[in-house]
């Protein structure tokens, strides 16, 4: 299945008195990126949380919010961080010095700090809270990925589509290209009829003006390598899987052939459709760095 980067995930697990919640959102991103938010006293798992991750997300910008609940009674317990409330201090008396301000600071303003007092229940067990945080993170993970493969579905379709305008733009020129060869043999046997009258003609010399002519605003191979490359995309994008860098080369690939076609071309409809090939390539591009 074809996956998008942008996705957006929710679980929750519960058991007894405890509740472990997950939030995730996912966007594009060049390579995979995590970042983990989570209460201090679930610090312990961010390492596991990495590895759960990493076996859901190949790429993308991910942000995984976690939240811990323990609603039991009875060993809750105040803690008082009395290293952290002692910097607190010693920030305050810091900014009155630089400001020139009195220092109204009391126990209550420190007590109010973040972290300085927290409660904290004692029957918790770090084995069942890495249980609860686990599944969380698996449930909120799958839904993530439905989410990015349903918007990766979409993904396919659109492309798809802007891949075959391009195969009917690619056909215009292939067709186009021996007419343009023929009207200049023409064009050029006409004037030099108008120059010499009635004196005989050298076909040679018009022959071997009209081979020069063609080889300069020859694109046969150019759009070859175009074919081959819209073939390569669309069999990558019906096969799936993680193959959004590929998707980016080739895309690369397809923007360069164009551009030789366009700076090859005299004519004015084969440069129109030589443009319209650039734009949606660039809008093909655009959409694969959505993709996995």
């Amino acid at each position: 299945m074809l996956r998008s980067m942008t996705g957006f995930g929710r679980y929750e697990v519960s058991s007894g008195d405890r509740k472990v919640t997950v939030e995730m959102k996912s966007v594009n991103h060049r390579y995979l990126e995590l970042g983990i938010k989570l209460p201090r006293k679930l610090n312990f798992l961010e390492g596991t949380i990495r590895t759960e991750m990493k076996k859901y997300v190949d790429r993308g910008k991910v942000d995984v919010f976690i939240t811990y609940e323990n609603l039991g009674e009875g060993d809750a317990c105040i803690r008082y961080n009395s290293m952290l409330a002692k910097e607190y201090f010693e920030c305050y008396k810091q900014i009155s010095a630089e400001l020139g301000v009195d220092n109204d600071v009391k126990a209550s303003h420190i007590m109010r700090s973040p972290d300085v007092v927290s409660i904290e229940n004692g029957q918790d067990d770090e084995e069942i809270i890495e249980c609860l945080v686990v599944r969380a993170i698996e449930g909120a993970a799958e839904k993530l990925i439905e989410t990015r493969i349903s918007e990766g579905e979409r993904l396919k379709t659109d492309l798809l589509a802007k891949l075959n305008v391009m195969v009917a733009n690619v056909e215009f020129i292939k067709e186009k290209s021996p007419v343009i060869v023929a009207e200049y043999r023409e064009k050029i046997t006409g004037k030099i009829h108008e120059l010499l009258e009635d004196s005989q003609i050298d076909d040679a010399r018009i022959a071997q003006e009209v081979t020069v002519f063609a080889d300069k605003v020859c694109v046969d191979e150019e759009l070859v390598r175009l074919d081959s490359h819209i073939k390569a995309m669309r069999d990558d994008l019906n096969k799936g899987g993680t193959i959004g860098r590929r998707l980016d080369f080739i895309a690369q690939e397809m923007n360069r052939e164009a551009n030789t076609t366009l700076s090859k071309t005299t004519d004015a409809e084969i440069s129109d459709r030589a443009i319209i090939l650039k734009t949606d390539i660039e809008k093909v591009r655009e959409q694969i760095q959505n993709i996995e």
